[in-house]
């Protein structure tokens, strides 16, 4: 009696379990999303069990977007009557976003990465672009309506190998975090939802200048104290490698397809710091135009400026370095690459 006692209490339990399955991929799903977010429903099967299940949350805040880049410049004289060097130039560009959306909250980060090389005949290899850059500003918008944003942001920017003053390759003019800017602040943020306009303005900002070379610091390089030295050349305070302000940065960012697979877009940093020349602004201007030719190939026309009256230029002068006043930096960049882009 035992035996057929328990084959019927088996026999019963696995038929409940299996109308329990039929119910459950039969049963539709909750259209509204923060029911799909709770973590356990109940579903109740027609013998009278009640099944508790989880449910898997497959809703993400984040979206994300992944660009690989090399363009590449070539030209070669043989025999060529009218003169000419030949050279060959590549640049490797990276670009990487992950924006998180939550209701009234919006974390969006940036990494940027650059790296260019040239080569001509008679001269060694030269870097002809370097940088490192990471954005994140996190923002907090009361109606769910508005574009405006109560924001925090951070901004992080080096390089990856020394610069030098070309010929000379013996005493480098920068270095990986020599210079490193860091700027830390908080303020308003108006920007769309695809993020291809953005506009910051932070009346409250901290920057942070690290020149973690001790030469350089000792030059006073990138505006830092320089080294005091006695009557003889001798050291007596060596120069400080990190130099701190506190002012005011306005930021803005606009991409635009101002004709058929033609991308405009611009970078504008500006600061002012209050205590050290008021008004003195730092500018960091880029723009550039995308000519996209198919999914992968793609040309570009750029202009990057900046001016900084803390980076004073250097000038050789009977074989040794001169720094000099600040001035406009200008460089120009044209070229045809392959571009490949991932989730």
């Amino acid at each position: 009696m035992n035996l057929v006692r328990s084959t019927i209490i088996i026999f019963l339990f696995v038929t409940a379990v299996a109308n329990a399955q039929e119910v459950l991929i039969r049963t539709k799903l909750p259209q509204n999303p923060t029911e799909l977010l709770s973590t356990k429903n109940k579903i109740s099967t027609p013998q009278g069990l009640i099944i508790q299940t989880q449910l898997k949350d497959t809703i993400s805040h984040w979206s994300k977007k992944n660009k690989l880049g090399f363009d590449i410049s070539e030209i070669a004289f043989v025999n060529w009557s009218a003169g000419g060097t030949s050279s060959i130039s590549g640049l490797f560009k990276g670009e990487f976003t992950r924006v998180y959306v939550n209701g009234n909250h919006k974390w969006a980060n940036e990494l940027l990465l650059k790296y260019g090389l040239n080569k001509q005949d008679g001269t060694e290899l030269r870097k002809t672009d370097d940088a490192l850059v990471l954005n994140s500003t996190y923002g907090y918008r009361s109606d769910s309506t508005s574009n405006w944003f109560y924001s925090g942001k951070f901004n992080f920017s080096t390089q990856f190998t020394n610069g030098y003053k070309y010929p000379n390759t013996d005493t480098p003019i920068s270095r990986p975090f020599a210079p490193a800017y860091i700027f830390l602040g908080a303020g308003a943020e108006n920007a769309t939802k695809d993020r291809n306009r953005v506009f910051y303005f932070s009346p409250i900002t901290l920057k942070t200048t690290l020149v973690l070379d001790q030469y350089l610091a000792n030059q006073g390089s990138f505006g830092v104290k320089k080294a005091i030295y006695d009557e003889d050349g001798n050291l007596l305070t060596p120069g400080e490698q990190v130099k701190a302000e506190f002012g005011i940065l306005a930021t803005a960012f606009l991409k635009k397809e101002i004709y058929k697979n033609m991308f405009f877009e611009n970078r504008l940093n500006l600061y002012t710091d209050y205590l050290n020349k008021f008004g003195n602004i730092d500018v960091d201007f880029e723009t550039k135009l995308d000519l996209v030719v198919n999914e992968y190939v793609k040309a570009n026309v750029g202009v990057h400026m900046i001016y900084d009256d803390d980076i004073k230029t250097k000038d050789e002068v009977d074989g040794e370095q001169v720094i000099k006043g600040p001035k406009l930096q200008l460089r120009q960049v044209l070229g045809v690459g392959v571009v490949y882009a991932f989730q």
